[in-house]
């Protein structure tokens, strides 16, 4: 028989039962939209971790005390940090950050209670890419002398000042009595950490007021981030920043009690964080259109049934069992391909909206669309050979006899 005529034959056989046809192609159009979108939310989510990394500042080198070594969160010190400064080659910026408990912010009449203050070195803007929008940061004779001056984030400014000048003004941050000499410009979230939301004091400050040696530990650091010149010298750096840290802490190189990584590393660790997460969301898509395909064929069985007569003239009237199959495989391959085509206008259009309205980013992964429809193929193919074997073995006369 003429292709053509096989073909029409599928397509009219199909459209004898539209809403059945539809209601079939469903399970693929679920199937596909969501391979689309679940891979467009992982994607997403892996850009968004990587911006917020990124956003910390360029050519960043970031030290903290080594996880699960006993003692190693009391062994960075804010001198293993002037020992970096002033021994590593390649490096134009170094600030070491300390965060004491939340403090208790009172301005004019107004107080604010569990306020994350923030203790670093003078070159934190230039270190960490964050402009201060008016005043200036304190600068290192400010931080030797333990100045009491404070830099408020753009949030906390507002809502102490309303739109009052804070410059001049004095806060007092727990117990003590502080000058504002800068407001940062507004940051919003970056890693779950709310830049704007936090004070900024000098480090030395912040040791003396905010820690004592028995219950903290009078000069630790939570973390030093050191600003390379270039890409190209962070390899460099790193090494140099582990022999230094490495004689000062008496420990051995490859077995350290503080950990030294890039915003790459950082990125690379929570990728792999998320490839779980991704494999799971492609495994419950996968799933989907598996059971669309037994929908189609299911429906195909039942469409082999009800049209035994049909099938019974047809091979009267001269098709051929290979006729017959190619017919019935066709229609499968019709339904999945038209689930697959509506699923992938439905995943893209869902994964704009899901990013739009919801709290997650997404981004859609082009290479998710073929693959999508090539899998809505395969799964016709494969749904639909059996249903189309059984109407191509019946037997012409028996099936002339059916009612």
């Amino acid at each position: 028989m003429n292709p053509n005529k096989i073909l029409r034959s599928a397509w009219e056989g199909l459209m004898l039962n539209k809403v059945r046809s539809f209601l079939t192609t469903l399970g693929v159009i679920i199937g596909v939209a969501s391979v689309i979108i679940m891979l467009a939310v992982s994607a997403g989510t892996e850009a968004a971790i990587a911006e917020q990394i990124n956003a910390l500042g360029a050519n960043l080198i970031i030290v903290s005390p080594a996880r699960g070594v006993p003692g190693a969160s009391r062994t960075l010190l804010i001198d293993d940090a002037y020992a970096i400064a002033e021994q590593v080659v390649g490096i134009t910026g170094i600030s070491a950050e300390q965060a004491p408990a939340a403090q208790t912010v009172k301005a004019n009449d107004i107080t604010l209670d569990s306020i994350a203050v923030v203790g670093t070195t003078a070159e934190f803007p230039e270190v960490r890419d964050y402009t201060v929008a008016s005043g200036r940061y304190f600068d290192l004779g400010e931080d030797d002398r333990k100045a009491k001056v404070a830099v408020l984030g753009a949030g906390i400014a507002t809502d102490l000042f309303g739109t009052n000048e804070p410059l001049g003004q004095t806060v007092t941050v727990g117990s003590t009595k502080l000058t504002i000499i800068g407001v940062m410009e507004s940051k919003g979230m970056v890693a779950d950490v709310d830049y704007d939301g936090r004070i900024y004091l000098p480090i030395n400050l912040v040791f003396q007021k905010y820690m004592t040696v028995m219950t903290i530990g009078g000069d630790r650091v939570r973390t030093i981030y050191v600003k390379a010149e270039s890409q190209e010298k962070i390899s460099s750096i790193i090494t140099q920043i582990t022999t230094v840290l490495a004689e000062r802490h008496d420990v051995d190189p490859t077995k350290p009690d503080f950990t030294v990584q890039t915003q790459q590393d950082i990125i690379a660790t929570q990728e792999a964080t998320t490839a779980a997460f991704r494999d799971l969301l492609a495994w419950v898509a996968g799933i989907s259109l598996v059971v669309g395909g037994i929908g189609i064929m299911n429906i195909m069985l039942v469409s082999v049934t009800e049209r035994t007569r049909e099938i019974g003239l047809r091979q009267a009237l001269g098709a051929r069992p290979s006729d017959v199959l190619l017919q019935f495989l066709l229609e499968a391959v019709i339904l999945s391909l038209a689930g697959g085509l509506v699923g992938i206008a439905a995943g893209v259009g869902g994964s704009y909206l899901f990013g739009a309205l919801g709290t997650m980013q997404t981004a859609i992964v082009p290479a998710s669309i073929p693959v999508a429809f090539g899998a809505a193929a395969i799964v016709g193919i494969f749904f639909g050979y059996y249903p189309a074997t059984q109407a191509a073995k019946l037997d012409p006369i028996v099936a002339l006899r059916h009612e």
